[in-house]
């Protein structure tokens, strides 16, 4: 069996009770103090994790415009300096390659986030559909990443830095940002549904910087998170998970990311006519939320049914924290998917009963 890889903080993470699980290929706590307490702690103060895992890559010179613009489905070309874009890459029938974050660094220089199983994969797409004029790095074992998320989040970092973080607005970064001595690319992004940053900075700084964020943040509630928190919360806000919600076999328009996906552009994008089918005349499958009436938590892939036939399947579900509900997303068929529907979701060889509902589960409530 291949080794599992480890992030530059795996020494880190007992010290702080992490408790760590086989994900993708990668060994990574899936919580620390317990996975309720952190998701609560990110939803009402703040949360600090390890995403050192994802992939990161540089694609710059005079063509990397029109190729990412060739190879993404949003429109690069409506990025600013210090702007980043949320954008999958597809297959030509539609079917997702992966979900990613575009950051324009200046002119003709970017750096795109993808997620941690794809990353081989994303780099041999990339360099399939590679133009002349364009160079492709790959960043991800040199890159660290940690998240802190939460309401908390701006104060607590506001404490280590001279610059005023209110001036970063959602989807906007600062480079080379001096974060207690340690130069830091800040991010006002996030997987969790809250305001909060990412921080992208030199492996060989990142166990340093996670203990001065933690030990800054101790009179706050800022605790460590793992996995098991960051997909509850990433679910509740309805923020898709490649291998989930997106695959090879899933859409951006059926995954409800149709934002994402911009058919008018100058550069037609891969993918670009089967998705434009589906804008227009509707994708055949609709990611949509569940919430059980039986008692029983929906899982991912368990079948849901109406009647005697299978109409889709569960991609991701659990008791939601926040809700206290057994809730799920599903991506059924179109016909099946109206608010209000009723559907059975086959849980260990029972049908139980289960009514389509309104997403995202949580909204940040607005200040």
């Amino acid at each position: 069996m291949a080794e599992l890889k480890r992030t530059p903080l795996y020494d880190l993470y007992a010290r702080y009770g992490g408790k760590t699980i086989d994900f993708g290929g990668w060994e990574l706590p899936v919580q620390f103090s317990g996975i309720v307490q952190e998701h609560e702690a990110v939803r009402t103060k703040a949360g600090l994790f390890d995403v050192s895992h994802m992939g990161e890559v540089e694609v710059k010179g005079e063509g990397a415009l029109d190729f990412l613009q060739h190879l993404t489905t949003n429109d690069v070309s409506k990025l600013e300096d210090g702007q980043a874009q949320y954008s999958t890459m597809c297959y030509p029938d539609g079917g997702t390659v992966d979900d990613l974050l575009v950051y324009k660094i200046a002119g003709d220089h970017y750096f795109l986030v993808i997620n941690a199983s794809n990353i081989d994969k994303d780099l041999a797409w990339m360099q399939e559909h590679k133009t002349d004029g364009v160079s492709i790095a790959n960043l991800s074992d040199e890159t660290a990443l940690l998240a802190i998320q939460g309401p908390l989040a701006e104060k607590i970092l506001g404490k280590l830095t001279d610059f005023d973080l209110s001036q970063i607005r959602p989807f906007r970064f600062e480079r080379n940002l001096d974060l207690a001595g340690i130069p830091v690319l800040i991010s006002r992004t996030g997987y969790t549904g809250e305001d909060g940053f990412e921080l992208y900075l030199a492996a060989d700084k990142a166990a340093k910087l996670w203990e001065i964020l933690l030990q800054a943040g101790e009179e706050d509630g800022l605790l460590p998170c793992g996995l098991g928190a960051r997909d509850t919360l990433r679910f509740e806000a309805k923020l898709p998970l490649y291998g989930q919600e997106l695959s090879r076999d899933i859409s951006p328009i059926e995954a409800g990311i149709g934002f994402a996906v911009k058919t008018d552009k100058a550069v037609p994008f891969i993918g670009c006519e089967a998705l434009k089918a589906q804008k227009e005349g509707g994708a055949p499958r609709k990611l949509v939320g569940i919430e059980m009436i039986d008692r029983g938590i929906p899982r991912s892939h368990y079948p849901v049914f109406a009647g005697d036939k299978q109409i889709g399947e569960v991609t991701t579900g659990t008791q939601s924290p926040t809700l206290k509900k057994n809730v799920g997303l599903a991506l059924l068929k179109r016909e099946h998917a109206e608010l209000g529907s009723l559907v059975e979701v086959e849980i260990r060889g029972k049908r139980l009963k289960a009514q389509v509902v309104a997403t995202p589960f949580y909204k940040r409530p607005k200040k």
